[in-house]
């Protein structure tokens, strides 16, 4: 961009910096093509809507109440409607220029304020109870039996005895549909004296917009410079952030996004020591991540992307004791995740899992990530998608941020097309996706320069609607 001092990170310099973008035209028809697909994109979540409705017009059988996404249909305002609608006109205004002229060391920074203002403000729209302090305790349920914690040792042994529906004591459903790390994210804060809705809030809004520091500095090892800042003000202005601020899994998403923004230094770095330091704490953060979600072991199809587009497989060591640690030290606390995972199966059918359709919920749930990503994520990823062919037949060669630029999300999205095959991701993927989805705003980089302030606005005007004309459940 534009006042730029550098167009290349170290580890991973951009083929051709002179050059034009391979993924950027300008040109008027690349442009109506960009529309096409964002529009395409907003059809199916109205057809979805539409189709969700008549569904469920004489019964609840879609178990959402305003399928695909799971809120009330409630136009409403709230203490954070001002802020939010200023901190979208200053990014949508000034996001492009500052991203491009901010030294890099203070643009992460820079970045990660302004997604901590933009997701605060949102979730303010709600209004402080349900927006901040009451959310996790109504609706993550984590908060509720951290009593049953306080002899931390049997807990953990005797996890797996109260998942299915019918046994004694079982878990409320977030805790039984997750391992035991999620809950003990939120025992430990108690434990330190930050028990409560409003640190747990402050806790995963601070987590989970950090997510946007993580994703520039991966983008900026593989893809190049350039690429990064012209992403960063769609990383921030995400209508994702609408359950970043709300639900445990903006916190999850920012752990995934740390690991795999770790994979990348240690794959880019040429001295042993910062690679073995990078790899293993990527490694580790990936571990911790499965023992979040469970979800998350597909975080393994990104990673690999991650060390194909850097051409390296020298942190797989790092990362593989990284991990390691981490279950030796959950199985050797008595938390058996193969087990949970099987008995979390059986639950996961006893309860709404076993009685929504997944002939509708397959589209739903891809319609969901329209929302969460955004129209200008998918008038980017069309570009993405559109150079796939000249990856494979190799036209780009030896453009090797090209090529990343157009690896990275297709990792994402094959990683949600196999929770979405699995069956076991039915409804509320606005936010269980966030790890992935929360990534491809980032594609809105390869559009023209010219328009990303008019796709800003579009993704801010998403985010805002939402968050107003519905009362969201996360």
């Amino acid at each position: 961009m534009p006042g730029s001092a550098s167009s290349s990170a170290p580890g991973l310099p951009e083929a051709s910096p002179a050059g034009p973008d391979p993924l950027r035209r300008e040109g008027p028809r690349s442009r109506r093509r960009d529309l096409l697909a964002a529009g395409a994109a907003l059809l199916l979540f109205a057809a979805m809507a539409g189709i969700g409705a008549w569904l469920q017009r004489d019964s609840y059988v879609l178990r959402s109440p305003f399928p695909p996404l799971e809120a009330w249909w409630r136009p409403h305002a709230g203490p954070g409607t001002p802020p939010a609608v200023v901190v979208a006109a200053l990014v949508v205004g000034y996001g492009p220029s500052v991203a491009g002229r901010l030294p890099w060391r203070a643009l992460p920074w820079a970045a990660w304020a302004a997604a901590m203002a933009w997701t605060w403000s949102l979730a303010l729209v709600d209004g402080w109870r349900r927006g901040i302090s009451g959310r996790l305790l109504e609706t993550g349920e984590y908060l509720t039996q951290l009593h049953r914690f306080d002899h931390l040792g049997p807990a953990l042994r005797t996890y797996t005895d109260h998942i299915l529906i019918d046994s004694p004591q079982h878990w409320t459903t977030h805790i039984a549909g997750h391992p035991a790390g999620a809950v003990l994210t939120f025992v430990g804060l108690d434990r330190i004296g930050l028990g409560g809705g409003t640190w747990a809030a402050a806790f995963v809004m601070t987590a989970g917009t950090s997510l946007v520091v993580a994703v520039l500095i991966a983008l900026r090892l593989l893809t190049g410079e350039q690429r990064a800042r012209a992403a960063a003000p769609f990383l921030v202005l995400a209508p994702g952030a609408v359950w970043v601020g709300v639900s445990a899994d903006g916190y999850f998403a920012a752990v995934a996004a740390w690991s795999l923004a770790l994979l990348a230094v240690s794959a880019t770095r040429t001295s042993p020591v910062a690679r073995a330091a990078a790899g293993f704490g990527g490694g580790l953060l990936l571990g911790a991540a499965c023992y979040l979600s469970y979800g998350l072991v597909l975080l393994a199809v990104p990673a690999a992307v991650v060390l194909v587009c850097a051409r390296s497989a020298r942190p797989v060591p790092y990362a593989l004791a990284g991990a390691a640690v981490v279950v030796a030290a959950f199985t050797l606390a008595g938390f058996d995740w193969w087990q949970a995972y099987g008995l979390l199966r059986t639950r996961y059918y006893q309860g709404y899992g076993g009685v929504r359709p997944y002939s509708y919920w397959f589209f739903g749930d891809l319609a969901t990530v329209a929302a969460a990503a955004g129209l200008a994520a998918f008038a980017g990823l069309r570009r993405v998608l559109a150079a796939v062919p000249a990856v494979a037949r190799s036209r780009l060669r030896g453009e090797r941020a090209a090529i990343a630029a157009v690896l990275l999300p297709c990792g994402f999205l094959l990683a949600m097309l196999a929770a979405d095959l699995s069956g076991m991701s039915k409804a509320e993927t606005e936010r269980i996706w966030l790890p992935f989805s929360l990534w491809l705003p980032a594609c809105a980089a390869f559009l023209p320069r010219r328009d990303h302030r008019g796709w800003l606005a579009a993704q801010a005007v998403a985010a805002l609607l939402l968050n107003h004309l519905l009362l969201t459940g996360w």
